[in-house]
């Protein structure tokens, strides 16, 4: 994929925590040496069970967390790189001591940048500062950039933002706590177009919403990328709703990609067990299809991050399990048509 093609490139991204146990300190590797690339105006989705990564991922793209290793690369600008040297294959260059081989790092300061980056919050009701109104809370992100002239510039683009997303102009002067939640998602969402972004990190922004509700914000999503063009890392738990909305999808299983695949190619031909696993607890509506349909119920439990097996980390749960996958983890090999799958045996 070409740098001009690509809004987002994400090379080799690790995110790794110290966690104390007792007296002891250990690594949690939240983030484990990922690559994906993102198109202007398409959307991505994220998935995979709580505690996989996801979150993480968003949050490190847009430094919300400095990554410990990899490199990102917004619009043709490198905004982080660690300095790793990688061969053609994706594999670490090593020196003779066996450490890696490094070239100058790069971390660039966010703050031109967060105009073009914004992130809507999985919770609506914490992410809202409940002594702000409505005004104040969409018309920060102008103060913080100055992108208005006079009072009356900043007003009226804030009521413009707000008719966007579906809200009154008689709710500016309210605060968070009298709206409802897909209201308060909305304002959100409101705060974070207020900048003209061209990449949006949707954590979970419809999970905390009823299902009628979710439906107006997803739809809503889709007609905002429509008009405006921006591309979208839509990261969601619901396969549904990523199914949905999405242009393609990743799967992430334990801080690693497993699967990357347009929609419709990943939802009729799955190919790693954990994406056919996941698959098939999608709810089918058609009362015949579900009776037919079988669900494949993953053995064992999940491996604590602190404590992950060797090799593959799916291995663990994986009926095709074998000794090279407890060796080496596999790395994502393209299938055909821009399938690209991490697994030995599949």
């Amino acid at each position: 994929m070409s740098e001009e093609k690509n809004i987002l490139e994400v090379s080799h991204l690790k995110q790794y925590f110290t966690v104390k146990q007792g007296f002891k300190k250990k690594t949690l590797k939240a983030v484990d040496d990922i690559s994906f690339a993102i198109k202007p105006g398409e959307t991505l989705g994220l998935v995979g069970e709580s505690g996989c990564g996801k979150t993480t991922v968003g949050r490190t793209l847009l430094r919300l967390y400095e990554p410990t290793a990899g490199k990102i690369t917004f619009n043709g600008e490198v905004l982080f790189d660690s300095g790793e040297e990688y061969d053609e294959n994706d594999k670490l260059i090593l020196d003779a001591n066996g450490n890696a081989q490094k070239h100058k790092s790069v971390s660039k300061n966010m703050l031109p940048y967060r105009k073009e980056m914004q992130m809507v919050f999985q919770d609506p009701y914490s992410s809202l500062d409940p002594r702000m109104t409505v005004e104040d809370i969409i018309g920060e992100p102008l103060d913080v950039h100055h992108l208005y002239k006079s009072k009356e510039e900043r007003r009226k683009k804030i009521l413009d933002l707000m008719e966007l997303v579906g809200l009154n102009a008689e709710h500016a002067m309210r605060y968070a706590h009298e709206f409802s939640g897909g209201q308060r998602q909305r304002i959100g969402i409101a705060r974070a177009l207020a900048v003209n972004p061209k990449f949006i990190v949707c954590d979970e922004a419809v999970s905390a919403l009823d299902v009628s509700i979710q439906a107006q914000v997803i739809n809503m999503f889709e007609e905002l990328q429509d008009k405006l063009g921006v591309a979208y890392l839509f990261i969601a738990h619901d396969l549904l709703v990523v199914q949905h909305i999405s242009d393609r999808i990743a799967v992430m299983y334990l801080g690693k990609m497993m699967e990357i695949a347009d929609a419709d190619e990943l939802n009729n031909n799955p190919i790693h067990p954990y994406t056919l696993s996941l698959l098939s607890a999608v709810p089918i509506p058609d009362p015949e299809t579900a009776r037919h349909s079988k669900r494949i119920v993953l053995e064992g439990d999940v491996p604590s991050p602190l404590n992950m097996p060797s090799g593959c980390p799916f291995r663990t749960r994986c009926r095709y399990a074998t000794e090279q996958c407890a060796k080496e983890m596999p790395q994502l090999k393209d299938r055909g048509n821009g399938h690209f799958v991490a697994c030995h045996n599949r």
